[in-house]
């Protein structure tokens, strides 16, 4: 038994340190490929939780959904089938910015056809000085939870300066973030967890050493 897969979801307290909604949306998922992985979107209701915590739905919209899910297994099912894919596709793309390389023309053309796909279920309306699409569950429940996602991924491709997407550099993560720091020298997703890890891991070596 694996006890990093098995431990509960932590979905309801993941930092949201990713500096972009897309990053933090990746960063429900931990250690890939490694033995520390941990999935924390196992559940529908898990992609309920997360978005009620990312502040991606108004308690209304979050309720109406949650009824929507509980009501209907098959749309459930699809959204988290959904979900998983998007979320892969961003990591695939973040992943490689964070490597200074170009991201592979595929996953491009995936979150380009996604965004698309759920723009056809938003509404362009007014925001504060400008305008902002929006989408409401009633129109899908879906395209409510996702298509923030993928327009928060497509406007970081789009308008930031992907030199600074980066990968936490800790042990067991592989995290991403969007370094806003003013040197551009941010290697962690939290100081307090991975970096003072590092720390006592150097800490530890330096002493074994002596």
């Amino acid at each position: 038994m694996n006890a990093i897969a098995d431990a509960p979801s932590r979905v309801s307290v993941l930092p949201l340190v990713g500096g972009e909604l897309a990053f933090d949306f990746t960063n429900t998922s931990s250690g890939r490929g490694g033995p520390q992985h941990k999935e924390n979107l196992r559940t529908p209701e898990d992609l309920v939780v997360w978005a009620r915590r990312a502040m991606l739905l108004a308690p209304r919209d979050g309720d109406y959904i949650g009824k929507r899910l509980a009501a209907d297994a098959a749309l459930g099912a699809q959204l988290l089938e959904r979900a998983l894919a998007l979320r892969e596709v961003i990591y695939a793309i973040g992943i490689a910015c964070a490597r200074g390389q170009r991201p592979r023309r595929k996953n491009i053309d995936a979150l380009s056809q996604a965004h698309a796909n759920f723009l056809s279920k938003a509404q362009l309306s007014p925001h504060e000085a400008n305008f902002a699409w929006v989408w409401h569950p009633e129109e899908g429940v879906i395209e409510a939870i996702l298509g923030p996602i993928a327009l928060s991924a497509l406007t970081t491709l789009v308008q930031a300066n992907l030199a600074r997407v980066k990968q936490c550099a800790g042990e067991h993560c592989g995290w991403l973030f969007f370094d806003a720091t003013k040197n551009k020298r941010r290697r962690w997703c939290e100081m307090e967890v991975c970096g003072n890890r590092a720390k006592q891991k150097a800490h530890r070596a330096r002493a074994q050493e002596r």
